[in-house]
C-alpha cells in the first residue's frame, strides 16, 4: 500500500534544489503537496526547469514570517511536514550571517510554532545537515548524540535549530505523546548532498557542471578536504522513511537521524574532481583557486548505524553512479530533455534500485 497517495504535504523551502527533488518524488507517489518559500535562490534552478510549481500549490512566502506560515498551514491542513527551508552556504553565512541566523534558527521556531498553533499535523520532519556536530576534525564519525557546534554561522546555526528541535519535542511535543495523537517531530541530518538540477554557487559539484560547460578549467579551494558526498535521493529516501515511521505513530523514529554514504564514499574534493572531468570527457584539468578561503570543515563523517539498525535504510547508490548520473542528467537536459522527465525517471531508477525507499 502505498502511504503517500492523497497525502496533504507542506514543504517549506520547495523552490530550493532537495526541495524541488522532494516535490517532485511526493507528486510521484501521489501526494498533495504544497509548498512555502521564498523564490528560486538560483538561475537556472531546478523548480523552474522542471516546472515544479505545476506539480505542487506554490506559495511565495518566508518561514521568518509566522503569520504567513500560519496562514498557509491553516488553509492546506497538512498532515505531514517537511522543513527545508534555510540558507544553506557556508561562504554566504560569512557574507550574510544575520540572514542565516533568522532563517535557519527562527524559520524553524516559527515552523513548529506555527505547526502548534494549527494543530493537525501527524508528522515534522525537520532537515538540517551533518555540519550541525561540534566538528573536531577526527577520523571517527560522528553519531546522532554528539554534541551540536559549528565554527561558521551556517554550521552553528544548523546546530541551533537541532537544539530548538530538540526543545520543542520535549517541551510540547513528548513521544510518549505520539499514541495519543502527539505531532511526532524528527530531525535528519545528511552528508554533502548533490544531484542533477543543483546550480548553487560555491558548492562543489555545481561549480564543476559550470567550468565544463564553458569549456573553462575549475578553480578548487580545498582538494584535500573530506565530505560525505551522497546523491540527492538516498537522502531523500531516508527522510521519507523516517516520515512513514511518524505517521504510523512508532515514538522511536521522533528522534534524530543520520544519512549518510558508506565509508568508502567520503571521499576528499580533489576525487570529485578526478571523476566528474572523467564522466564529462573533453573537460580542462582544475587549478587552484587564488581567493580568500574562509574557514570550513576538512574532514567530516557520519555514522549511519543507527538508521541501518532501526530502519533498514542504507546507501543504494555508490558515489561513482552518483557522478554519472548528475552528468548524464545535465547533458540530457542541454540536449532537449525534459527536465522533470528526466528526474522523475531517475527516482524511479533509485526507488527500484534501492528496493527501501518509500511508496
Amino acid at each position: 500500500m502505498n502511504p503517500w497517495a492523497g497525502r496533504r504535504v507542506l514543504i517549506t523551502g520547495h523552490t530550493g534544489f532537495k526541495g524541488s527533488w522532494l516535490s517532485l518524488w511526493l507528486h510521484q507517489l501521489g501526494a498533495e503537496v504544497t509548498g512555502f518559500a521564498l523564490p528560486p535562490p538560483t538561475e537556472p534552478s531546478l523548480f523552474e526547469t522542471a516546472r515544479v510549481g505545476d506539480v505542487v500549490d506554490h506559495v511565495i512566502g518566508d518561514v521568518r514570517d509566522l503569520t504567513a506560515l500560519n496562514d498557509t498551514i491553516a488553509r492546506c491542513r497538512p498532515e505531514v511536514i517537511f522543513h527545508l527551508a534555510a540558507q544553506p552556504l557556508v561562504r554566504l553565512s560569512y557574507d550574510e550571517p544575520v540572514e542565516t541566523y533568522a532563517t535557519n534558527v527562527m524559520g524553524t521556531v516559527h515552523t513548529l510554532e506555527a505547526a502548534r498553533r494549527v494543530g493537525g499535523v501527524a508528522a515534522f520532519v525537520c532537515i538540517t545537515t551533518d555540519k550541525c556536530y561540534e566538528n573536531r576534525e577526527w577520523v571517527w564519525p560522528y553519531r546522532e548524540n554528539e554534541p551540536m557546534g559549528g565554527y561558521d554561522p551556517y554550521s552553528s546555526s544548523k546546530g541551533c535549530a537541532e537544539l530548538v528541535v530538540s526543545a520543542y519535542r520535549r517541551s510540547f511535543f513528548p513521544t510518549e505523546a505520539i499514541a495519543e495523537g502527539g505531532m511526532a517531530v524528527a530531525s535528519v541530518r545528511a552528508g554533502n548532498v548533490i544531484g542533477g538540477g543543483d546550480w548553487a554557487l560555491d558548492r562543489l559539484v555545481p561549480d564543476l557542471v559550470r567550468a565544463f560547460e564553458k569549456g573553462e578549467a575549475p578553480a578548487i579551494r580545498a582538494p584535500n578536504a573530506v565530505r560525505p558526498w551522497q546523491h540527492v535521493l538516498e537522502a531523500l529516501g531516508g527522510y521519507l522513511l523516517i516520515a512513514e515511521r511518524l505517521l504510523k505513530r512508532e515514538a522511536l523514529f521522533a528522534d534524530a537521524w543520520n544519512f549518510g554514504p558508506s565509508e568508502d564514499d567520503a571521499k576528499p574534493v580533489s576525487w570529485i574532481v578526478d571523476q566528474m572531468r572523467a564522466a564529462w570527457g573533453e573537460a580542462p584539468a582544475s587549478v587552484p583557486f587564488n581567493g580568500v578561503v574562509p574557514h570550513e570543515a576538512g574532514l567530516l563523517r557520519l555514522d549511519c548505524s543507527k538508521a541501518r539498525a532501526h530502519l533498514g535504510w542504507r546507501p543504494a547508490l555508490p558515489l561513482g553512479d552518483a557522478l554519472e548520473w548528475i552528468v548524464a542528467w545535465h547533458k540530457q537536459v542541454a540536449a532537449g530533455t525534459d527536465a522533470r522527465a528526466m528526474s522523475l525517471e531517475q527516482i524511479a531508477k533509485y526507488r527500484e534500485k534501492s528496493g527501501v525507499t518509500a511508496g
